[in-house]
C-alpha cells in the first residue's frame, strides 16, 4: 500500500483546521497558598472560532466527582464581564478567572477550566479543550504545647529513670517541623524510627556510660534515711520558718491552739553513681491525621533523667512551617514541688464531721504533674489503709480519737519530693450527748476543755 506523499497530509491538516477551528487552553500554575488568602484562579485560551461555553469545575474524591462552580453559556447569556479580552493576535487570547475570596483548608484540591467553541462547519457541533491545575492550601499550627510522658511518677534517689518530653502540635498543613532546645541551644539528637518498647532500651552504649551499674552508696543511704526517721523522733538538722510562703487565713495561723512544727531539710547528697555528663537524647515523632486536613505532630524527646544535672533546665518545643513567619515555640522548667499548699475544710470541725484536706498548690511552678500520697503518721487512715494518693485526703465522720493526729502528704515528681504535715485538732459536738458514741464507735466527747481546729504545715524537703 502506497502512502499518501507528505504535501498532501498537511494539505488536509490545514483544511480540517479551517473547518474545525484551533482551541488551547491553559490555567496560570500558583504557588502554595494560606488559609485565608483572596485566590484567583486564571484560565487563558486562544481560538479563532466563536464561543460556546466556559466551565470551571472543582474536582473532588480522587477525581470521581467534579462540582461546577462557575458557568458561561453564551447562547444565554451576553455578558462577558468575567472574561478579559487581551485583543492580541487579532482577538483571539481571552482569559476567564475564579476568585476564591477567603481560601480554607476544604479548598485544597485540582481544579479544571472547561472551554467549548462552535466547529466551523455546524453549530451543532462544539470543540471542547480544557485546562487544570492544583491548588495546594497551607494552614499554620493553631496549637502548641509540652508534657510529660508517663506521669506522675514518683521520685527515685537510687535509681536512674528514663525521662520522655512530648510536644504536640496540632492544625498545621503540610506537617511542621519540629525540634528541640535545651537553655536556648539546639539538642543533638539521636532519631529512633519507632519509639522504645521500654524504658530500659533507650540505655544504649553511650548512655549506659553516663550511669554505672546501681553503685550503691551505702554511707550515704544510710545518712539519707537516718536524716528522714528524725520527723519521728523529733530531730530538726535544719529548720526553716513553716509558714513562709504561705497564705493560710491569718487568725488560724496565729489562733491559740496552733502548733508551729518547724520544717526539716533534709542534706541533697546524690549517689556516687549519678554523674554530670551530657545525656543521650533521643526522638521521635509520628503524624496523625486530622478530619480536616490537617496533620496532628507528637515529637518525643527522650533522655536518662539526672535531677542533679537537669533541675530547673528549661526545655523548648519549637515549630518551622512555610506558613509561619517565625517559629512558634512552648517551653517548661523542670521543677521538683516545694512549698504545697494545703486547704482543710471545714475550718472548724467537730466529731462526726467529714474533713476534706487538699492540696491547693505550690509555692512554685512544677513540672512535670507530682503525684500525691496521702499516710497518718504512726498508725492507718481512718478506713484501714495503709496510705491514700491523690491531691484530697477525705475523712468520713472523725471520731474524737483522730484529735492530734498528724497526717502526711508526700508530694513528689521524677525531679524531687517533699514531705508536708497537717495535724487535725476537733473538737466536741454539742448535738452528741456525752457519754454516746458516734457510728464509728468512738466517744463523741473529748476531756478538756473545748479544742480549736487548727492546721499546722510543716515539710521534709528530700530533693530538689
Amino acid at each position: 500500500m502506497t502512502r499518501p506523499p507528505l504535501a498532501l497530509c498537511l494539505l488536509l491538516g490545514r483544511l480540517l483546521h479551517a473547518a474545525l477551528g484551533y482551541l488551547t487552553v491553559n490555567i496560570e500554575p500558583l504557588p502554595p497558598v494560606v488559609v485565608g488568602d483572596a485566590v484567583t484562579l486564571k484560565c487563558n485560551f486562544k481560538t479563532d472560532g466563536r464561543m460556546r461555553e466556559i466551565v470551571w469545575y472543582r474536582v473532588t474524591d480522587g477525581g470521581t466527582i467534579k462540582q461546577k462552580i462557575f458557568t458561561f453559556d453564551a447562547m444565554f447569556s451576553t455578558n462577558q464581564s468575567h472574561m478579559e479580552n487581551y485583543r492580541k493576535r487579532e482577538d483571539l487570547v481571552y482569559q476567564s478567572t475564579v476568585r476564591l475570596p477567603e481560601v480554607q483548608i476544604s479548598d485544597n484540591g485540582p481544579y479544571e477550566c472547561h472551554v467549548g467553541i462552535y466547529d466551523r462547519a455546524t453549530r451543532e457541533k462544539v470543540v471542547l479543550a480544557s485546562g487544570n491545575i492544583f491548588l495546594n492550601v497551607m494552614s499554620p499550627p493553631i496549637s502548641i504545647s509540652v508534657i510529660a510522658a508517663d506521669t506522675p511518677a514518683p521520685f527515685s534517689r537510687y535509681q536512674a529513670q528514663n525521662f520522655t518530653l512530648v510536644c504536640i502540635v496540632s492544625g498545621g498543613k503540610p506537617a511542621p517541623m519540629v525540634y528541640f532546645k535545651r537553655d536556648g541551644e539546639l539538642i543533638e539528637v539521636v532519631p529512633l524510627a519507632e519509639p522504645p518498647v521500654s524504658a530500659a532500651s533507650l540505655q544504649d552504649g553511650r548512655a549506659s556510660r553516663n550511669l554505672l551499674t546501681r553503685d550503691m552508696d551505702d554511707t550515704k543511704m544510710q545518712k539519707s534515711l537516718t536524716l528522714l526517721d528524725a520527723d519521728d523522733r523529733g530531730g530538726r538538722p535544719f529548720t526553716e520558718d513553716p509558714l513562709k510562703g504561705l497564705t493560710p487565713d491569718q487568725g488560724l495561723l496565729f489562733s491559740l491552739a496552733t502548733e508551729a512544727i518547724p520544717e526539716t531539710v533534709v542534706s541533697r547528697e546524690f549517689p556516687r553513681w549519678i554523674h554530670s555528663v551530657e545525656p543521650v537524647y533521643y526522638f521521635h515523632h509520628t503524624h496523625l491525621p486530622l478530619s480536616d486536613g490537617t496533620v496532628e505532630v507528637r515529637a518525643m524527646l527522650m533522655w536518662t533523667l539526672n535531677p542533679q544535672i537537669d533541675k530547673d533546665a528549661l526545655f523548648s518545643c519549637e515549630v518551622k512551617h512555610p506558613a509561619l513567619s517565625m517559629p512558634m515555640q512552648a517551653e517548661v522548667t523542670l521543677v521538683a514541688p516545694k512549698g504545697p499548699k494545703i486547704m482543710m475544710t471545714p475550718t472548724r470541725a467537730q466529731v462526726g464531721d467529714t474533713v476534706r484536706i487538699l492540696v491547693q498548690g505550690f509555692q512554685n511552678e512544677v513540672f512535670p504533674e507530682p503525684m500525691f500520697t496521702w499516710t497518718r503518721v504512726g498508725s492507718r487512715l481512718l478506713d484501714g489503709s495503709a496510705e491514700h494518693d491523690g491531691k484530697e485526703l477525705v475523712l468520713e465522720r472523725v471520731p474524737a480519737e483522730l484529735n492530734g493526729s498528724m497526717f502526711r502528704c508526700t508530694a513528689q515528681n521524677p525531679l524531687g519530693s517533699t514531705d508536708t504535715h497537717t495535724r487535725l485538732i476537733v473538737f466536741e459536738n454539742p448535738n452528741i450527748p456525752r457519754g454516746t458514741e458516734d457510728s464509728n464507735g468512738a466517744a463523741a466527747s473529748l476531756a478538756g476543755p473545748q479544742l480549736v481546729l487548727a492546721l499546722v504545715l510543716t515539710g521534709i524537703l528530700e530533693v530538689t
